[in-house]
């Protein structure tokens, strides 16, 4: 009777392989090789933009501007400067009656490229680097790298750029103190241990045999590049070119049960609501799916979610669904739902006493729900209210779809933020909806695949209420 009783009122947290028969093994297991193969080509914001594009023009989607009218079931997308994307689907409901959004982002942790990056020390080449985002310097030392982007001469000629990820490609590395010459390094906090200075990453060693010459490998390296490319020194202040871990996506473990791969927060999310998406037809409420970039430096600039390009977009839908009027965005927002689609701390046993073990998402435990994020005292959260917790919770009780509650660590270790506040602010419901990572912000970061699988499933069933 006592376990019964335990049963009908604990929240029971399991792991959802538990339940997994060999069919929907293999569903999760088909799904995460796309998601690999995906990861492996979009390790970029303009990567992934690009491959989504391809992905939408393949399932009916096309350009808000080659319509002149929209009415339901139109599906369209909208591209912002190659790095941010936005795609919707018209429902059959009024749009007045709010949107069901989903958002992501789809820019990661990185090394930029100085604008003046090409200098020569020591009889070697580097580029100097700017490191993007929250980072553990010391982490992008000794490593693969590849450097991706474009080059954009002045009279508009723009040039992509990927080296390292082919085999027959060269890669790149930042080099790092040898122990027997480093006690003065090894003293040092962490944190100091490798200067965002010294983030150089080497790319030469060859002189040009020219004598008049002082920085004979740097001309060599210049001569390389024009001969490849057509550019010269000042071509690359006209440049985004980007250094990420040359390592591929692969499955890890024995058991192959997890996905291990540069990048995960945020395209583990923005690849599963992007797949839902693909899947969708007929939906009641228009359903949007937001692709951001810059969330990882604060949302700012005009491809962030800072910017009015969203606001744009969606007016443009009220435009051409010829409903628009003074003040209707405003209500469009405040009546629309969201999950903010982002990646949560996963519970990791080796650094157990940074998470309160009762409030942290566990891997391989289904898709993770963050009621609120900021630091400390709740600073900067975004705060879901808890008649939307329970609309959410609704959707995935009735779908059959395992769900955990969790914050960011314990409450005065430290926390984060999402997108989620920003549509917050502009009236929408908005809860922090993703999964759970081990090594967030590391040039290799680690998911279950079946936390994979509960995202896609999540996203189609939040779409499809």
């Amino acid at each position: 009777m006592e376990e019964n009783l335990k049963d009908r009122l604990f929240n029971k947290k399991e792991s959802g392989w538990k339940s997994v028969d060999d069919t929907e093994k293999k569903n999760i297991f088909d799904f995460s090789k796309r998601y690999i193969d995906f990861l492996n080509v979009s390790k970029t914001e303009r990567e992934f933009v690009k491959a989504a594009k391809k992905l939408a023009d393949e399932n009916g989607f096309k350009d808000i501007m080659e319509f002149e009218s929209l009415k339901a079931g139109d599906k369209i997308y909208f591209i912002n400067r190659d790095k941010s994307m936005y795609l919707a689907i018209i429902g059959e409901e009024s749009i007045e009656n709010g949107l069901h959004i989903i958002g992501s982002h789809i820019d990661s942790p990185r090394l930029d490229l100085k604008p003046n990056p090409l200098v020569e020390e020591g009889k070697l080449a580097y580029f100097k680097t700017h490191y993007y985002g929250g980072i553990k310097k010391y982490q992008w030392t000794t490593i693969p790298l590849s450097i991706h982007g474009v080059i954009v001469k002045a009279n508009g000629e723009k040039i992509e750029v990927n080296i390292g990820e082919d085999e027959n490609d060269p890669i790149f590395t930042i080099t790092d103190l040898l122990p027997h010459l480093a006690q003065a390094q090894m003293e040092k906090k962490l944190k100091d241990g490798v200067e965002g200075e010294n983030l150089n990453l080497l790319v030469g060693s060859i002189p040009y045999d020219e004598k008049e010459c002082g920085e004979q490998v740097k001309l060599n390296i210049l001569n390389i590049l024009n001969k490849k490319y057509g550019i010269t020194e000042v071509d690359l202040t006209s440049s985004e070119l980007e250094l990420v871990p040359q390592f591929k996506a692969r499955s890890l473990g024995l058991d192959e049960s997890m996905v291990a791969a540069y990048g995960q927060d945020d395209k583990v999310c923005a690849f599963t609501s992007l797949a839902a998406m693909m899947e969708l037809n007929n939906v009641k409420n228009t359903a949007v799916c937001i692709l951001s970039d810059k969330e990882e430096v604060g949302s700012m600039g005009n491809t962030g979610m800072e910017s009015h390009m969203f606001d744009f977009f969606i007016s443009e839908m009220l435009n051409k669904l010829g409903i628009n009027r003074p003040n209707l965005l405003d209500k469009v927002f405040c009546f629309s739902k969201m999950l903010s689609s982002d990646v949560d701390a996963g519970f990791d046993p080796l650094y157990a006493s940074v998470s309160d073990k009762n409030n942290a998402g566990f891997l391989g435990e289904g898709i993770s729900l963050n009621k609120y994020t900021g630091a400390r005292g709740k600073s900067g959260a975004s705060d879901a209210n808890a008649e939307f917790v329970a609309w959410v919770r609704n959707v995935l009780e009735k779908n059959n779809i395992l769900y955990q509650i969790a914050e960011l660590g314990k409450v005065d270790i430290g926390g984060g933020g999402t997108i989620a506040y920003i549509l917050a602010n502009k009236g929408a419901d908005v809860i922090d909806c993703g999964v759970p990572v081990l090594s967030m912000h590391a040039p290799y970061e680690v998911t279950s695949k079946y936390d994979v699988y509960s995202a896609y499933k999540t996203y189609k069933a939040f779409w499809n209420e």
